[in-house]
């Protein structure tokens, strides 16, 4: 057993001071995600309720196994986004258990703008489709939309053709897709319980079609009622769009738990059942952790706090030591663990990529915990290859074929993103602590350079560098840095899956390593060319 022991007073000032400016954080948070559950105006929604149809998350409800855990996922995709429909766009989404088998779900909000597409609902989309594929989960929408936004048709338009194209690529690997229409499903939309496995529509009330009456009036002169050019009784009996007709809501999820029963899924990893919580309180995570990221703070701290009995089995100690390596459990799985204690140096960067190494050797996924500025600059780590031992780490996160998992607590800057398995290197789920700063480098460091390089260039114009307008467009430059640098922009951008509540980490992490273990665990037999 290697049980660590925290070295930090949670009850002195500097740690309540802490504590106090997560809660702040926390707070922010909660508004967020309290924005990204509106589901429409009362007058759609007391119209839906008069129609007795349920909203989009009562029909998750309903789909789930009772006592199912869901996790939500990208819940701010577009929370900052001009001209979006706002956060979450017009869909929920995550993962939950339909009939004991693990299943990635997406629900249409009807009743915010009618369930239309706006590009951050269509990136929302795309990203799931890449979850449910890489851990082989089959998928079941939940459809009542009215399709592409039309302002945003531009952008949606080829992402639109994607989606599609998704479905058939997953069918095609085992992954079974699961369509239930509660409403409109036109024009491109019409494709989605199209091209799925099975599709289930709601009598009188699914409306299916490539062009509604209007158009269809106008393009061939022909005249017809909603019902006779895409109802679910014409579908079911006529055209055969429909594999299955329901009587209701709850009748059509119903069929759709049915269905799953005998829908073919990996062979899941058991869930172990014998683990220890943690020696120290999840609470504690929130003194810790500094919500100031200029703060430094050891890694370790946070381990202790999130894995199983605070055994953590540490790899090269006393090497590379603001690089922390080693193995874990998270509710019984076997986790590598590769956490940053601040800049990383040539040494750091050896001892990860070796431990990446040895984790693909022997199966173990891995999860990164994002602290860094990047790598250490200057002619002594130049002279010392900082950029081929730096490369090295990337080379080794690149082509390493364990499953990975990314959280970022702090600063993540520069190609420490990438060494340290950033969105680019394609995670299987990256979650954000609401304090976490992103980008090339910090706002201030990023003003600084950009003087230097003014000054130089008013040097070698022969003119005078005018100070006060300087110092102007350094804050103006350190002001938009710091407004793209929040984990609100970069949730809103879809850089992750969703900004978490420091407490939360292990019940996040426990989910998530239940998901990845759902399928077999292979890491990579070798690894392209690096420097030495």
């Amino acid at each position: 057993m290697a049980i660590l022991k925290s070295r930090v007073n949670i009850n002195d000032a500097n740690s309540k001071s802490n504590r106090e400016e997560m809660l702040a954080l926390l707070k922010e948070l909660e508004k967020n995600l309290e924005k990204s559950r509106f589901q429409g105006k009362d007058k759609h929604i007391n119209r839906a309720r008069a129609r007795n149809k349920l909203l989009a998350r009562e029909r998750i409800e309903w789909l789930l196994d009772q006592d199912s855990p869901f996790l939500e996922l990208l819940p701010l995709a577009g929370l900052e986004t001009k001209g979006s429909f706002g956060a979450g766009g017009t869909s929920v989404s995550g993962i939950g258990l339909v009939q004991g088998k693990l299943c990635a779900i997406n629900s249409n909000v009807g009743t915010r703008k009618g369930g239309s597409i706006d590009y951050p609902t269509m990136a929302k989309s795309l990203r799931m489709n890449e979850i449910a594929l890489e851990n082989k989960l089959p998928t079941i929408n939940l459809v009542e939309s009215g399709g592409a936004n039309l302002p945003d048709q531009d952008k949606i338009f080829n992402h639109g053709g994607k989606s599609f194209k998704d479905i058939t690529n997953r069918s095609k690997e085992g992954l079974t897709t699961i369509s239930i229409v509660f409403g409109n499903a036109t024009a491109g939309g019409a494709y989605v319980p199209g091209m799925s496995d099975f599709a289930i529509f709601q009598k009188q009330s699914a409306k299916v079609f490539l062009a509604g009456p209007p158009l269809v009036k106008m393009a061939t002169n022909e005249v017809s009622t909603d019902e006779e050019l895409g109802g679910a009784e014409m579908h079911s009996k006529v055209s055969g769009v429909s594999d299955y007709l329901a009587e209701d809501e709850y009748d059509a999820i119903r069929i759709a738990r049915d269905i799953m029963r005998f829908v073919k899924t990996p062979n899941p990893h058991l869930t172990p059942s014998d683990f220890e919580a943690p020696l120290y309180s999840a609470e504690e995570i929130l003194s810790v952790v500094p919500a100031n990221i200029t703060q430094p703070f050891d890694i370790r701290e946070l381990l202790i706090r999130i894995v199983d009995g605070s055994d953590f089995s540490e790899f090269k100690k006393e090497y590379g030591n603001t690089l922390v390596t080693g193995w874990a459990h998270i509710h019984g799985y076997p986790i590598g663990i590769i956490g940053n204690n601040g800049v990383i140096f040539s040494e750091s960067a050896n001892k990860g990529a070796q431990f990446i190494q040895l984790c693909n050797k022997n199966n173990i996924p891995i999860l990164f915990i994002q602290n860094t500025t990047g790598y250490m600059v200057g002619k002594a780590y130049e002279e010392g290859g900082i950029i081929k031992n730096g490369a090295k780490l990337i080379n080794a996160v690149s082509n390493s074929e364990v499953p990975h998992v990314t959280l970022m607590v702090g600063n993540s800057y520069g190609a420490g993103n990438y060494g340290m398995n950033g969105r680019s290197y394609n995670p299987r789920f990256l979650f954000t602590y609401p304090n976490a700063k992103i980008g090339v480098m910090g706002s201030k460091q990023l003003a600084g350079v950009m003087e230097i390089i003014q000054k130089a260039a008013a040097k070698k114009a022969g003119i005078e560098y005018d100070e006060a307008n300087g110092e102007m467009l350094r804050n103006m430059l350190i002001m938009e840095a710091e407004s793209k640098a929040t984990a609100w922009y970069s949730t809103t951008q879809l850089w992750d899956d969703g900004v978490i509540d420091p407490r939360e980490t292990r019940n996040y992490m426990a989910f998530v390593m239940t998901i990845i273990y759902n399928q077999p665990i292979k890491g990579t037999e070798g690894y392209g060319v690096w420097r030495h």
